[in-house]
Formats: structure tokens, C-alpha cells, sequence
């Protein structure tokens, strides 16, 4: 499995880095925001490295889909209430111009009461 040992996401992910774990399977991994900006806000990332949503390629396919199957799952354990009423955001921010400060590919999902302070 692809590391950056520059990275600090797969840092969290060999546990050089301390996380409150949210999630952890042999290919994802999820884990509270350091800094939350809704009541409920973690991130949800496979465990190999991709720089971004824009270097996904076909291998990950499966991958992705199992990613994208597990948030509201965790969206719900992590304390988000049940959909219609409730709900959760998914966000992933790709590249420079769309707001990405950490090159590994990851997922925001947040809920919660809003109005939230960002987001």
C-alpha cells in the first residue's frame, strides 16, 4: 500500500500521529476533525495514498465505493440523526483553488444543529 511519509494523514494512519478514530478497516480509515466546525465533523480517508479526488483511478473503484457506502453509517453512529429530518455534509476539496490544505485524499462529513460556523 502507497505512503508519503511526508504526509501527515498516513502519519495518523501508521499511528505516528494520535487520532480519535472513528472508523478503521484493511483500506479506510475515519477520525475526528482536530478542528471541528459543526457539532459532529470527521474525516473519512483510504488508507493508500491519492493526493486527491482528481488522481482517483479505476483501481480504486471498489475502494470508493466501499468509502462512500460506510458515511452514513458512521454519519449516524458519530450522532447525525436519521435522514429526511437530519442529515450530513460531505465535502472533499480538490486542489489549490478548491480549498485543499492537506494533499491526501479525504472526506469531511459534518452534522449536526446548524447553522454551523463554516462550511
Amino acid at each position: 500500500m502507497s505512503r508519503d511519509s511526508n504526509c501527515i494523514f498516513c502519519k495518523i494512519i501508521a499511528g505516528q500521529i494520535p487520532s480519535r478514530k472513528v472508523y478503521e478497516d484493511e483500506e479506510i480509515y475515519a477520525f475526528h476533525d482536530i478542528n471541528p466546525w459543526a457539532p459532529i465533523h470527521f474525516l473519512v480517508i483510504p488508507k493508500v495514498h491519492i493526493l486527491s479526488l482528481a488522481h482517483i483511478e479505476p483501481e480504486h473503484q471498489a475502494m470508493m465505493g466501499r468509502l462512500m457506502q460506510c458515511i452514513p453509517q458512521l454519519a449516524q453512529q458519530e450522532g447525525c440523526n436519521p435522514y429526511p429530518e437530519g442529515g450530513f455534509r460531505v465535502v472533499t476539496n480538490t486542489g489549490k483553488e478548491g480549498g485543499q490544505e492537506v494533499h491526501h485524499l479525504h472526506f469531511h462529513v459534518t452534522g449536526g444543529p446548524r447553522p454551523w460556523l463554516r462550511g
